[in-house]
């Protein structure tokens, strides 16, 4: 009930901004995302909103675009992950939300040359040059397991914890494989799901993974991230944990994405096409 509620209070807290101020309102899911995008908006004539809290930021941003919608209220647009809803049923249709070209703001990042010069920065060349394989694909090709079990424990209410989890106890810091059995039971451990068969979790990741979906679809951010800071300690890289843990990484990718990745996004795309349909509302500067 207070979720709804506060729910409602932003709402309200819209509308009566709206009494003073004439402009876009961008709803967005929390403060990093928040920061991502205001490095693009016009903030003369657009204004970010961040709609954080529980359960789930995303569905309690959806809440809000459906109250003010209701209402009529012009001017409104939500940017929300696209999280898995490519792979399945839409949560919510609207022309006022727009979606993240892959799985979410992270994996936008990774996707993005921003990638390149955070590893050229953390990395070493020798070490790379060793590697012998792309970062990008290997930080997916890895991932994408953790990203299936995440789906597939939502799909199938297993209500397993991926939060918290230690990735140095199911992925190699030299090679950058994943051990998905160490995966499944670190899961398993983490969320005290014991009663849930090995097996069963392996055939059941083994069958999504035949499907052939797209990584960038599948694999979270987060994970990524985590996998990324693994690989710069021992893989690519010579780095003590404290200085490329993972919300350190998300800043470095963030700082250095530019505005010339941004506008090769379909994101960008829809926004602009958002504006066309919405005139005289803006959200990007013109010179993006």
């Amino acid at each position: 009930m207070r979720d709804l509620l506060s729910v409602d209070r932003v709402a309200n807290q819209i509308r009566l901004r709206r009494s003073t101020y004439s402009e876009t309102f961008v709803l967005v899911e929390g403060g990093s995302d928040k920061t991502f995008y205001e490095r693009f908006v016009d903030k003369l004539v657009c204004e970010l909103v961040s709609v954080s809290g529980k359960p789930s930021s995303k569905l309690r941003v959806i809440a809000v675009l459906e109250i003010l919608e209701k209402s009529s209220f012009q001017g409104i647009l939500a940017i929300v992950d696209a999280d898995f809803e490519r792979l399945e049923t839409l949560l919510y249709s609207s022309p006022n939300l727009l979606r993240t070209d892959t799985h979410d703001l992270e994996t936008m990042l990774i996707k993005s040359p921003a990638l390149n010069k955070v590893v050229a920065e953390l990395g070493s060349e020798e070490k790379i040059a060793q590697f012998n394989r792309d970062v990008r694909l290997a930080l997916l090709e890895t991932g994408i397991s953790v990203g299936y079990l995440l789906w597939i424990s939502q799909c199938d209410g297993l209500n397993l914890t991926f939060e918290g989890i230690t990735f140095s106890k199911f992925i190699n810091e030299q090679t950058i494989q994943i051990d998905e059995i160490k995966l499944i039971r670190e899961l398993k451990n983490k969320s005290q799901a014991f009663s849930l068969k090995d097996e069963d979790l392996q055939q059941r990741l083994m069958a999504e993974k035949s499907k052939s979906h797209d990584p960038w679809q599948v694999c979270c951010g987060h994970h990524l991230v985590e996998i990324l800071s693994l690989s710069l300690r021992k893989a690519i890289g010579s780095n003590k944990a404290a200085d490329v843990e993972p919300n350190s990484l998300e800043r470095n990718l963030r700082l250095a994405y530019e505005e010339v990745f941004f506008r090769d996004t379909k994101l960008y795309l829809d926004i602009r096409i958002w504006e066309s349909n919405n005139q005289p509302f803006k959200v990007l500067r013109n010179d993006i």
